[in-house]
C-alpha cells in the first residue's frame, strides 16, 4: 500500500534465509521493508503450514554497498546462492558437475535469476517486484548475464 520503500535489483529466497538487493526510497526505506516482508512472510507460511515460531535464523544483516565492481559481484553472489544446495563447497574446491549447477540454477524458481537469465520458466509476479531501472545496466543482454554467471561456476579460489 502506498508508495514503495525500496526498489529491489535481485533476490533469491533460500530453505532458512534471503537474500535481497535493495535501493532505499525512502529514509529506513530498507529496515521497514525488511521488517514487513520478514513478518508478513512468516505469518503467510505458518498459516499455510500451520505452524508458529520464528522462519529465518538470526537478525537480518545489512551492507551498504558503495562500489560498483562489488555492486556487480553483487549480482551473481546472490543468484548463485541456490548451488550451495546441491554442492555446499563449491567456491573452495569448484564445481563439480558443471551441467548440473547450471541446470540446477535454470529451474531454483526462488530467485530473480530467471528473470536475468531469460528463462522460459521465468517467474510469474517476479517482474512486478523487481525495478531494473533503480540499478546499474550490467548486463546488455540476457546472454551477457549468463556469461558473467558462467564465469563465477568456473571459478575456483586459488589455494
Amino acid at each position: 500500500k502506498g508508495k514503495s520503500l525500496v526498489s529491489i535489483g535481485a533476490y533469491c529466497l533460500m530453505p532458512n534465509h534471503f537474500h535481497l538487493l535493495l535501493k532505499e526510497k525512502k529514509e529506513k526505506g530498507i529496515s521497514l521493508f525488511i521488517q514487513k516482508f520478514s513478518t508478513a512472510y512468516t505469518m503467510y507460511f505458518n498459516k499455510k503450514y500451520h505452524r508458529n515460531g520464528v522462519l529465518f535464523q538470526g537478525k537480518y544483516k545489512a551492507k551498504h554497498c558503495d562500489n560498483d565492481n562489488y555492486l556487480k559481484y553483487l549480482f551473481s553472489y546472490i543468484h548463485l546462492n541456490p548451488i550451495k544446495l546441491i554442492d555446499k563447497n563449491w567456491q573452495e574446491v569448484g564445481i563439480k558437475n558443471l551441467t548440473q549447477a547450471k541446470k540446477y540454477l535454470d529451474h531454483y524458481v526462488f530467485s530473480s535469476y530467471l528473470d536475468y537469465s531469460g528463462s522460459k520458466k521465468q517467474n510469474q509476479g517476479s517482474t512486478l517486484i523487481l525495478d531494473k531501472k533503480a540499478f546499474p545496466d550490467y548486463f546488455q543482454s540476457k546472454k551477457e548475464f549468463k556469461d558473467f554467471i558462467n564465469n563465477w561456476l568456473n571459478y575456483k579460489e586459488e589455494i
